[in-house]
């Protein structure tokens, strides 16, 4: 009966540690069971996903994609224009996002931004990708964020998406920027956000055909991808 016992514990034990494995290297993961209820997804990529195979890759799949074009005020993502181009060619509704930073003015960075990004008719609304610490003073960030922001919408006709983090959402974003859509990242559970949401990063180690490392992986929280477009 003991030998038994432990036969059973070391196979749940061994089950166990291979879906752990495979969960970390994103072959499986653990989010997919609440993300698979949204019917539509998409990509967001930088730099760090090398040089993408956009003939490859599934526009059916993952019909749309954000791609990093700039940080702070003199940061343009060496990818970035590459990206974008091809991915366009491919017939991939394109978006480009701004890592946004408090070493420099909202406005200094709107405007390199604007010098990175082409202002095109059909491109997704910019994205401000809002990661910093929370120890700066809350009413500057929100300031500079609205300065940045106003900045964009003047210049692309659309209202920014805010991309946040639950920790960068409460302490700077809580409250304020109620005209903003949201894009939140948790990659371990369902967003718990006490506001709507747009986009849901809910995988951080995807595999796509046509990338070579892991690629960050969105669900559209609408069935319908005008919802996306819209230019509010």
């Amino acid at each position: 009966m003991m030998k038994k016992i432990i036969m059973i514990t070391l196979i749940v034990l061994l089950t166990l540690g291979i879906l752990f494995v495979l969960d970390y290297q994103g072959y499986i993961w653990h989010n997919d069971l609440f993300a698979m209820w949204y019917e539509v997804k998409g990509l967001d990529v930088s730099h760090h996903q090398g040089v993408i195979n956009w003939k490859v890759l599934d526009k059916k799949e993952y019909p749309f994609v954000f791609m990093k074009a700039t940080e702070g005020h003199d940061f343009t993502d060496h990818r970035f224009q590459t990206n974008w181009e091809l991915a366009r060619q491919e017939g991939f509704l394109t978006g480009a996002y701004h890592f946004f930073s408090m070493r420099s003015s909202g406005e200094t960075q709107a405007m390199h931004f604007i010098q990175a990004v082409p202002k095109e008719s059909d491109a997704l609304p910019p994205v401000i990708d809002l990661e910093i610490p929370p120890y700066h003073e809350q009413t500057k960030v929100r300031n500079e964020l609205q300065a940045f922001s106003d900045k964009l919408h003047a210049h692309y006709g659309k209202e920014p998406i805010l991309y946040v983090t639950y920790e960068t959402y409460d302490k700077y974003v809580k409250g304020h920027f109620l005209d903003h859509r949201i894009w939140i990242r948790d990659i371990y559970k369902h967003p718990t956000l006490d506001r709507d949401w747009l986009i849901w990063q809910y995988h951080n180690r995807g595999h796509v055909d046509g990338i070579e490392t892991y690629v960050d992986i969105n669900v559209l929280k609408s069935a319908d991808l005008e919802v996306l477009k819209a230019s509010k």
